[in-house]
């Protein structure tokens, strides 16, 4: 795997230079490194950095810069499907949980939630933690050709994530509650657990966003876009591995219905809602973690309108947001989940993946310029002032600089330098 590595990072010194080539190259070392441990029984475990569990959503993304060097490096084929493994483990275990223990450590956020299982370090639901086990595992078998990861347990939550996101479509029927006693309003759900109240729209509902923060309204617009595209791929996995006519038909109807509550209820003005609840409440605005809006073309290329994305686009990044900060240093996306004014460098790298490859190399250099002299990438920066930053290791925009590297690196030998 180091060779691999190795030469990834000479390609981006090559496009853009040795400092940046040095920061990938130490970023994608470090994940594998420092943040995945592998188990007793072949599957791995893998946590954000300072953190000491693992999300879902995280040690999904973690991954990605990674997954364009499966099919010449089968070890790290085997390192994403040891990770699959213990993904859909998890989801086996709690499929309402977004984060768990290695093990039952019983250690969790906090001590007061209401969920006190041993394995689970929070149980907040998020579609996308439904999602992101889904596009991995389906990105892992697509380039190896490999459908060693889908057994029988796989095959199992792929019909409970199917299952869940049906129920949640009328979330009133849920057993799921959320309570964080004297808990922040974005720390808890409202209504004794069961959140805002939300009309039937055929969107799937969602307790939490992807920055595990509390939904304002119950449907929110990315999650069910991300979540559409998952079922796509489980449509397809059940076609061609499980030979299941059952599931299939399940998650492509699923799928088809989430889009066109997307559709009826989503876009207002003509771009992409945040969130909406069917009972008019609306929230407009885009936040820094994936899936958002802005991150659609990345995680729902097939189910994302391209006319309302690219307007979207303008409006995620302008003033129009309340989430878009500017400052003498950087301009970006940010997240009610960090103090306002911090730009989160996920989001720039976004933006640059979603961009020209001019962008890509202006929002390259900028993710290396605000790394406060560290030699990594933080969780968010006060847009004036790199050096007063959130998180001191966050794996995942390590990661998200990774691939923006690396997606400058392909422009540059695919003839498209900025």
């Amino acid at each position: 795997m180091s060779e691999t590595i190795g030469f990834a990072a000479a390609r981006v010194r090559a496009a853009a230079g040795d400092r940046i080539g040095d920061l990938v190259e130490a970023a994608l070392l470090r994940t594998l490194r420092d943040t995945i441990t592998i188990g007793d029984d072949g599957s791995a475990f893998v946590i954000t950095g300072d953190i000491p569990a693992m999300w879902l959503r995280d040690s999904t993304t973690q991954l990605t810069p990674y997954l364009r060097f499966l099919a010449e490096c089968p070890p790290l084929a085997e390192l994403v499907a040891a990770v699959v493994r213990r993904q859909f483990a998890c989801l086996d275990h709690d499929s309402y949980a977004n984060a768990f223990n290695d093990g039952p450590t019983g250690a969790r956020y906090e001590p007061g939630d209401v969920c006190d299982d041993p394995y689970v370090w929070e149980q907040k639901y998020e579609v996308d933690s439904l999602a992101y086990p889904v596009a991995l595992a389906h990105a892992l078998w697509r380039k190896t050709g490999s459908a060693d990861v889908f057994d029988a347990r796989v095959h199992r939550v792929l019909a409970t994530i199917v299952a869940q996101l049906r129920l949640e479509q009328r979330h009133d029927d849920s057993p799921y509650r959320f309570e964080r006693p004297g808990a922040i309003p974005t720390e808890t759900l409202a209504r004794e657990g069961r959140g805002t109240p939300v009309a039937f729209t055929g969107m799937t509902w969602s307790g939490f966003r992807p920055s595990d923060d509390a939904c304002t309204y119950g449907y929110n617009i990315p999650a069910n876009l991300f979540a559409a595209q998952a079922l796509r791929a489980i449509t397809e996995i059940a076609d061609n591995v499980y030979a299941d006519p059952a599931l299939a038909a399940d998650a492509r109807t699923l799928s088809g219905e989430l889009v066109d509550g997307v559709e009826e209820h989503g876009i207002v003005d003509g771009v992409y809602a945040y969130e909406v609840d069917g009972l008019g409440g609306v929230l407009r605005m885009d936040d820094a973690n994936t899936p958002s809006l802005l991150s659609l073309p990345l995680v729902a290329p097939d189910v994302v309108d391209a006319e309302v994305w690219r307007a979207t686009r303008a409006f995620v990044l302008g003033d129009g947001n309340p989430y878009y900060f500017r400052g003498s240093a950087a301009s970006g996306i940010g997240s009610p989940h960090t103090k306002p004014g911090r730009v989160w460098p996920i989001a720039l790298a976004v933006e640059g993946l979603t961009g020209t490859p001019a962008d890509r190399r202006r929002l390259l250099q900028l993710i290396a310029d605000t790394d406060a002299g560290t030699g990594r990438v933080h969780e968010s920066f006060d847009a004036s002032d790199p050096t007063s930053f959130s998180r001191p290791w966050f794996s995942w925009a390590d990661s998200m600089f990774c691939e923006l590297a690396l997606a400058v690196a392909d422009d540059e030998e695919n003839g498209f330098p900025a």
